[in-house]
């Protein structure tokens, strides 16, 4: 089997120690060729090249940024046909959170993650079938986790720019630049129109944020659950606020960053199942993401779910640590 290993030499947990156990593991089973990304961007290309030459493989060693990337680089734009068969995806953990790998049921460690790899290219060959999972199609790109419109990609503009200035990006510092930008969003007057397949437009929302997975993301170890019955298998996460109030805003992050019952508020639209979704800021264009990667201002936004859109390397879902 041929395989390319893609790695971010530059992400938050990779080292050339595990870097190099990565590569010689997989040469026990793999032909394998080993890139590093880099430049922005470089990974998409990485991907690319690899539909061209025909490989059967992608494993990626990075944070959910490199991933996405990866994987829009595999499968072009979205409606576009690919250049060649598509390679399966695996994820080795390098990033921060690594939120597709955990939602994989990929083990969080590097090392430990190498070993699991191994055990699944072994099942492979036995079974010959891959796990396929949905992806989101936002129009112009695939996302793999989540996307939205609002806070949220104001909060991933505020980070890339620390980053871009070389300060290290810790869930710390995630915090640090979403507290303040969240107390002024939410003095702002809400433009959002949110329309759900089978229901009436819903205006005057705050922010949108679209789910592949659950958590949306994590906080350290601590997940944040925002759409608890959204899965890979299933229709998208939707969680939207029509109201910001400080005392029922807070509670309702309590409730997302805790192990009590489903996201509840009065505040809150919330569907963990819907096909697709459209959020129009008709006039006063919001900021917008996808991955946890600035997309920039846009005044409308479709979201799809997309079934069985790729072949990952992974642990079936039923069985998913």
């Amino acid at each position: 089997m041929r395989a390319v290993l893609i790695v971010n030499p530059t992400a938050t947990s990779t080292t050339p120690a595990a870097r190099d156990l990565l590569a010689n593991a997989l040469k026990s089973r793999l032909e394998l060729t080993v890139e590093h990304t880099r430049h922005r961007g470089h990974g998409t290309e990485l991907a690319q090249q690899a539909v061209a030459d025909g490989v059967d493989l992608v494993v990626v060693h990075g944070g959910d940024g490199t991933v996405s990337g990866v994987i829009n680089g595999l499968l072009g734009r979205p409606g576009s046909t690919p250049s060649g068969p598509v390679p399966a995806v695996a994820v080795v953990p390098g990033g921060s959170a690594n939120v597709l790998a955990r939602s994989l049921g990929i083990a969080k460690d590097p090392v430990a993650a190498a070993n699991q790899l191994i055990q699944l290219l072994d099942d492979y060959r036995r079974h010959q079938t891959w796990r396929r999972i949905g992806l989101i199609d936002c129009g112009d790109r695939w996302a793999a986790i989540n996307a939205g419109m609002g806070i949220d990609a104001e909060v991933v503009a505020g980070v890339e720019a620390q980053r871009d200035k070389g300060v290290k990006v810790t869930p710390l510092r995630y915090w640090r630049v979403a507290v303040p930008l969240t107390i002024a969003f939410s003095r702002r007057e809400p433009t959002l129109t949110l329309e759900l397949p089978g229901r009436e437009p819903i205006s005057g929302v705050h922010f949108v944020w679209v789910s592949n997975t659950t958590p949306w993301t994590y906080s350290n170890n601590r997940p944040m659950v925002t759409n608890p019955g959204c899965s890979f298998d299933s229709g998208l996460g939707v969680f939207a606020l029509d109201g910001m109030k400080v005392l029922p805003t807070l509670n309702l992050v309590r409730q997302i960053l805790g192990k009590g019952p489903k996201p509840n508020a009065k505040q809150l639209i919330r569907d963990d199942d819907v096909s697709c979704l459209k959020v129009t800021s008709p006039g006063a264009p919001i900021a917008c993401q996808f991955d946890g990667e600035y997309l920039g201002l846009r005044e409308s936004m479709t979201f799809r779910a997309v079934p069985d859109a790729l072949a990952v390397v992974a642990p079936p879902a039923k069985n998913r640590a």
